[in-house]
C-alpha cells in the first residue's frame, strides 16, 4: 500500500509539471522541492541498442517548455559515442511529446514515478526489454549540440534566441564571440544569425544571483550576417 501511494504522488508531480488542469491531479500534486526549481525534472536509464551494449539516456525537462537529452552508446569503440539533442515538450491526455530541433517527435508516458518510452506512433513497445527511465537528480549534459539562432550583445551581456524553440537564453562570456559579432553586425546594433555547437548549463545571473539557463558555445561558431531564422 505504501508503494502504491508513493507511485500515485510521483505521477501527480509528473503531470503537474505537464500543466494538467484536472482537479484530481491538482490535488495530488505535491509542493515542488526548492532544489528542483532550475530544472523541473530529470530521468535516466539504459535502453536497448541493436549494435551496442545499451544506450544510456538522460532526459531533462525544463519548466520553460524545453528539454535536453543525452544519449551515450555503451561498449562502442567509435567516437563520438555521446550525442546531444534538444527541443520543446508538450503533453496530451496521457503522453509526453518531445519535438526536437529538426521537428522530429518522440513519445513517453508516465509509469509510476518513471517514464516509459513509446514507439514512433506513440504506442506502447511490445517487448520484454526495458524502455523505462528512472527519476534522478543530475546536471545538464555537456555534449555539444548544433544550434542556430539570433545572437545579440549589449551592455556586457549576450543573448541567444534559438530558431528551433523560439526561446531566448543567456550566453556565457566568450570574448571571441563578442569580437566576431561586432565585426558581423557592422554599424548596425541588431541581432545576427549564429550557427554554433554548444551546450546548456545553469549559471547565476550577475544582477540577481538566480540560476538561469545559459548557452556555452564551443569553438564551432559562425555568424551569418543578413540572415535570420526564416532563412534557408
Amino acid at each position: 500500500m505504501k508503494k502504491a501511494i508513493l507511485a500515485i504522488a510521483a505521477t501527480g508531480m509528473l503531470f503537474g509539471l505537464f500543466g494538467c488542469n484536472n482537479s484530481e491531479m491538482a490535488a495530488l500534486k505535491p509542493t515542488q522541492p526548492a532544489e528542483l526549481t532550475p530544472m523541473q525534472q530529470s530521468w535516466r536509464g539504459v535502453i536497448p541498442c541493436a549494435d551496442c551494449e545499451g544506450i544510456e539516456t538522460s532526459l531533462f525537462l525544463g519548466k520553460d517548455g524545453t528539454w535536453v537529452m543525452n544519449d551515450h552508446y555503451q561498449g562502442v569503440n567509435r567516437e563520438p559515442s555521446s550525442f546531444g539533442s534538444y527541443g520543446t515538450w508538450a503533453r496530451t491526455a496521457d503522453k509526453l511529446v518531445l519535438t526536437d530541433s529538426h521537428g522530429e517527435k518522440s513519445f513517453y508516458r508516465a509509469k509510476g514515478d518513471k517514464l516509459e518510452m513509446l514507439d514512433r506512433e506513440g504506442n506502447p513497445i511490445d517487448s520484454n526489454l526495458n524502455y523505462t527511465l528512472e527519476p534522478v537528480k543530475a546536471s545538464l549534459p555537456t555534449t555539444p549540440m548544433a544550434m542556430r539562432g539570433m545572437y545579440f550583445y549589449m551592455a556586457d551581456a549576450a543573448t541567444f534566441t534559438d530558431c528551433a524553440t523560439g526561446k531566448r537564453v543567456a550566453v556565457a562570456n566568450n570574448a571571441q564571440l563578442e569580437r566576431d559579432y561586432a565585426t558581423s553586425r557592422g554599424s548596425d546594433s541588431k541581432p545576427v544569425l549564429l550557427m554554433v555547437e554548444g551546450h546548456f548549463t545553469l549559471e547565476p545571473n550577475p544582477d540577481t544571483g538566480a540560476m538561469v539557463k545559459t548557452l556555452v558555445a564551443s569553438k564551432e561558431a559562425k555568424f551569418v550576417p543578413g540572415k535570420d531564422c526564416t532563412s534557408k
